[in-house]
């Protein structure tokens, strides 16, 4: 059974990631709602299968150009909102 997760992104071109992952705590999916379509469709397509974990320590931090965060970081904060609850 899969649970899903919405996290409002803040400082990018996204609005929001929502994040489907299965009992073990693997990506099943992400969706972005806007963003850039090549980034944020390669950043799904590399991060299903992986443990949440993983992909939390590969991503947070990452920025986009001057912005203050980026698409991949917002994925690493929305992915530490759902390991604090």
């Amino acid at each position: 059974m899969s649970k899903t997760y919405t996290h409002i992104c803040k400082g990018t071109c996204s609005r929001q990631v929502t994040i489907e992952l299965d009992d073990n705590n693997k990506i099943v999916d992400i969706k972005y709602l806007y963003g850039c379509p090549g980034n944020t469709e390669g950043i799904r397509r590399l991060v299903r299968g992986m443990d949440i974990k993983d992909v939390h320590d590969r991503l947070i931090g990452t920025k986009c150009g001057s912005k203050s965060s980026s698409c991949p970081n917002e994925l690493a904060l929305a992915i530490e909102e759902i390991l604090k609850n």
